[in-house]
């Protein structure tokens, strides 16, 4: 038997209920029973070590070759290959002096190395803390002190001088590494003459309950805090979501499962892929840029058989094909072929609940009619062979959501926090329910608190926030009985299924005592090809206002089909023409919601909310106080003289 059985684990799939408490007629609390068991002893750290043991030819990762660019050609490693490497990087991090719960800070893009560097400092017994590339010399400060790291390894030259300018206030920071100046080599080089059974002594000392990562949050308001996940937390995570996503992790095809990854491991969402994948040996590669051609020419190399993205892409992906119809000539003919896909993906939907008897024989041929000339070519922007995209960070959709499906890939939605190890939701396979967040994840219960508020229970449930003083977590005292208060805003069906429908804390309240979540209004804005960004605002106001910013290739687009190329930026958000198309966006936006909740004026800005600029979090959060400042004159003046007016519906 292997150490994976003996330890709990990844079994055979297997099919689970929901459990639902009703109170006064409405649905209150949901949960499923596990589909792993809980992992006893060992941690993440063992992980190489064990898919090497079992399985050493194996396929487990991908890694660009030697100076190869976006696009370029990928290198296979076995098992055997990334364990023998984890066990040198451990090696060299234990000659260093780190010490069994020292805490070793990663900077950089989504890379090989930074998975490399994460599973060898958990197989030293150290203690892991991501910190966003993109981020500002205050915010790195904060993260490298209030976690006490001692070590930090970055990706380049520019990370590098931006540490060594804070490094004076940083007094537990005793080593820092850069991955472009050989960081790996060098680490290794330290360890080189270390018998392997420090490694192994560490790794045996290391348990589930022990500390793995501080990923701190995204902080929208006030200093980031550290949430402190645990071993055991991912596994809870990633056996129960592979379990449940057998056809996904586990392929039930000819075609051996893979995946591209190009969230920011920085993430929480990124970091679970990366063990997920790890643990169920399904292989993996990095995609450090996201550029829109530097990831479609990555995809076409790797074709990945699955995608875990956040709904920009998938959006990014559908309006560049629409745009390239429409440059074509062909855009009634591509919008035809999306109203099919949607039909089809609904139906399917509706068989699969048992409300429907599924795609008639017209809307087959139809579908089969399309397929080569727009449906191929969506899943070929994707890399060719996916057939499958795992989506979270916020809704992505129902028309969307129903397109791709009816495209051929099935779209499972999530739902989870940092402070849940990523998804405490999700769409369980050939059960689609379009515009949800799916159900709990197996061993997950889900409740909605008198005032609409989501809470959260499960194994996944990090341990508390990261206290300083006392080198531990902290768990908040809330008052729910160790429930975990999501701040988000839902609603659960009969069938144990989760809506989200806004955020408690970013609840607009009007003059005239209208409570509107902006959520569901400015991520259905989003999805249209113009708008990059955009702020609800109409606290303590008359009516609901929005501050739109516009996407730069949706507006180059734009720009080149109604041939207004040279018109400046500042002339262009006052274009009655552009204004028009802004205007059907918001039009349809305000379909979800009652006149009183609906925009009822907007104003297009001549720049973009960016992380730089202090508008958004790295995780694209709005920063609705930084916004709502800089913005002030813009607000006030969509009031006193009104930018656009939309009718609400």
């Amino acid at each position: 038997m292997s150490s994976r059985e003996l330890q709990g684990g990844p079994s055979a799939p297997a099919r689970v209920e929901p459990r639902t408490q009703v109170r006064g007629g409405v649905v209150r609390e949901v949960s499923v029973p596990p589909l792993a068991s809980p992992v006893r002893t060992g941690s993440l750290g063992d992980i190489p070590f064990d898919n090497a043991a079992q399985a050493p030819d194996d396929v487990v990762l991908a890694r660009k070759k030697a100076g190869q660019g976006a696009g370029g050609a990928w290198r296979d490693v076995s098992a055997a290959e990334f364990a023998a490497e984890v066990l040198a990087v451990a090696k060299g991090l234990i000659a260093h002096g780190l010490r069994p719960g020292d805490r070793l800070a990663v900077m950089a893009r989504t890379t090989y190395e930074w998975t490399l560097v994460d599973f060898a400092a958990w197989a030293a017994g150290l203690v892991t803390v991501p910190v966003y590339p993109t981020s500002s010399a205050h915010q790195t400060h904060w993260i490298l002190r209030d976690s006490g790291a001692a070590a930090c390894v970055v990706e380049s030259v520019e990370q590098t001088r931006l540490i060594s300018s804070v490094r004076s206030g940083l007094p537990d920071l005793e080593h820092l590494w850069q991955f472009d100046t050989g960081a790996i080599a060098q680490i290794v080089a330290a360890g080189r003459r270390l018998p392997n059974v420090l490694v192994t002594e560490r790794r045996a000392a290391t348990g589930p309950g022990d500390i793995a990562t501080l990923v701190y949050t995204s902080g929208t308001t006030g200093r980031p805090k550290g949430c402190v996940l645990t071993h055991g937390n991912f596994f809870a995570e990633v056996d129960n979501a592979t379990e449940l996503l057998h056809p996904v992790f586990k392929s039930v095809s000819s075609e051996p499962a893979s995946t591209l990854l190009f969230l920011p491991l920085s993430h929480v969402f990124g970091r679970m892929v990366a063990v997920g994948c790890l643990r169920a040996r399904v292989r993996l590669g990095h995609a450090p840029s996201i550029r829109t051609e530097d990831l479609i020419a990555d995809l076409a190399t790797f074709r990945p058989t699955f995608l875990l993205a956040i709904p920009y892409v998938l959006e990014k992906v559908y309006n560049t094909g629409r745009a390239t119809a429409e440059k074509m000539g062909r855009a009634a003919s591509f919008d035809r072929a999306a109203r099919i896909a949607r039909r089809y993906g609904e139906a399917v939907e509706a068989r699969e609940h048992g409300t429907g008897s599924g795609p008639g024989a017209a809307l087959k041929a139809a579908r089969r009619l399309y397929d080569p000339l727009v449906y191929r070519r969506i899943r070929a922007a994707l890399g060719g062979k996916v057939r499958y995209a795992i989506c979270g960070g916020s809704p992505l959709g129902h028309r969307l959501a129903a397109f791709y499906a009816g495209a051929g890939i099935e779209i499972f939605e999530g739902y989870g926090l940092t402070e849940t190890t990523a998804a405490a939701t999700l769409t369980p396979p050939l059960k689609p329910r379009i515009g949800t967040v799916g159900r709990p994840l197996p061993g997950t219960a889900v409740r909605i608190a008198d005032d609409g508020e989501v809470l959260l229970r499960g194994g996944q449930v990090f341990a508390g926030y990261w206290d300083a003083a006392t080198g531990g977590p902290l768990l908040p005292d809330n008052g729910n009985g160790g429930w975990l208060a999501t701040g988000d805003l839902g609603a659960l069906d009969a069938d144990g299924y989760l809506t989200i429908t806004g955020r408690k804390k970013e609840l607009i309240v009007t003059s005239g005592g209208k409570n509107v979540a902006p959520a569901p209004l400015e991520d259905r804005l989003r999805a249209h090809p113009l708008v990059g960004q955009c702020m609800v605002v109409g606290d303590d106001r008359p009516y609901v206002t929005a501050l739109i910013t516009l996407e730069a290739d949706g507006l180059a687009h734009w720009r080149l089909m109604k041939k207004k190329q040279q018109v400046p930026m500042a002339e262009l958000v006052t274009d009655d023409v552009l204004l028009a198309d802004i205007q059907d966006a918001v039009d349809d936006a305000n379909k979800l919601v009652s006149r009183a909740e609906s925009i009822r004026r907007f104003t297009v800005l001549p720049v973009d909310f960016t992380e730089e600029g202090g508008h958004l979090t790295p995780s694209l959060k709005l920063r609705r106080a930084a916004i709502a400042r800089d913005f002030a004159k813009e607000i006030e003046e969509s009031y006193i003289r009104g930018g656009s007016e939309a009718p609400g519906p």
